[in-house]
């Protein structure tokens, strides 16, 4: 399966060599990298190390802490002389390709360890934020320098739709990260003093897990793409892919929560996605949250839908704002109400629209 965000930090590394190329001639050592306390060549080494930090993580499988190492490049244990300007554009361009080639080689399922904000990420994830490091930094270091600078849009989209998924799309891509960065302004929202970004949830239940989806994933599963997953059968069933269309309006809305989105549903024996599962919104105001989810033909009689809803439910529950979790079904849909009353729901009464409802209370 095609590994995206390997193209994407290569041509942001090279994006960025080219950038600041054109300056390795001037003092970088004495002049301060934009908003940073860092000057501009510590702010270009940073950039080297969270390439090769990012690359360590995911090539080592680290799951509860940072790979402990790092690089240096003053020279001095190697009896080497420290790296000039262009000596360090030649660190990020090999840390970028090593960062690039721990993606393609990284299995899909693959997390490690990150901290923002569920303490993992994949392979896309490590890629975004090593896009997002190479992007922002080299804008920093632009700025002190008095140069120019805007990357391709679509490597500041790669950013967006992955790992900022509760800011609200703005005018231009690039525009609207440095704004969620604290770098910049948009005409009607407030300057940005703190941020960081997010990483997609994923929650195990037995013999699946359940993955967040992404602005990016949900624009292509709403298209009629397949999100990145290897579907059992021949794609996601109606359900998902309506449901991926909602969260992409809470998005372009700027009203997405993220973690009260959608889940695919992926067998962990073969990577295999068979089915979507999510919150329509965000717990009311009485604490109680919706659920839906539907499988593809192939996946329904093998109780995938009962270990995921479980799962779902108790992470929902788990939280304070949340007293009960609620769903509808239709009349007819036997299988759909076998499936709530094997993980716990209670028949309610009826629903709006004649559906039978049903409730899980924590």
């Amino acid at each position: 399966m095609h590994a995206v965000g390997a193209e994407q930090v290569e041509e942001a590394v090279a994006d960025c060599v080219a950038a600041l190329g054109a300056v390795t001639d001037r003092d970088w050592t004495g002049v301060r990298a934009g908003r940073l306390e860092w000057n501009c060549r510590e702010t270009v080494v940073h950039i080297a190390s969270d390439l090769i930090a990012y690359a360590g993580q995911i090539a080592g499988r680290t799951q509860d802490a940072y790979t402990p190492f790092e690089i240096s490049l003053d020279g001095r244990e190697g009896g080497l002389d420290p790296a000039d300007n262009a000596g360090c554009l030649q660190v990020v361009t090999a840390t970028g390709a090593l960062l690039a080639a721990a993606v393609r080689t990284t299995p899909r399922a693959v997390r490690a360890f990150h901290p923002f904000p569920f303490r993992h990420a994949n392979r896309e994830g490590f890629a975004a934020m090593g896009v997002a490091e190479v992007l922002l930094h080299t804008h920093d270091v632009a700025e002190g320098m008095g140069i120019g600078y805007e990357p391709p849009a679509e490597l500041a989209a790669f950013v967006l739709t992955r790992i900022f998924p509760q800011v609200q799309p703005g005018p231009t891509p690039w525009r609207t990260l440095l704004w969620a960065t604290g770098r910049g302004d948009l005409p009607g929202r407030a300057p940005v003093t703190e941020w960081k970004w997010c990483n997609n949830l994923v929650i195990p239940a037995g013999r699946l897990t359940l993955e967040g989806v992404t602005p990016a994933v949900a624009a292509d599963l709403a298209v009629g793409g397949e999100g990145g997953f290897d579907w059992l059968g021949p794609g996601p069933f109606e359900g998902t892919r309506t449901a991926a269309e909602i969260l992409l309006k809470q998005y372009e809305e700027g009203v997405l929560r993220p973690e009260w989105g959608v889940f695919v549903l992926v067998r962990r024996e073969d990577d295999r996605a068979v089915g979507g599962m999510g919150f329509h919104r965000t717990p009311d105001e009485n604490g109680r949250v919706e659920i839906g989810y539907d499988l593809t033909e192939a996946a329904r009689g093998h109780g995938y839908a009962t270990e995921a809803l479980r799962a779902l439910s108790a992470w929902a529950l788990g939280h304070e704002e949340v007293t009960s979790v609620y769903a509808r079904t239709d009349p007819g849909n036997l299988p759909s109400q076998a499936v709530l009353t094997r993980a716990g729901f209670t028949r309610t009464g009826e629903g709006s629209e004649g559906e039978f409802a049903y409730e899980l209370r924590g």
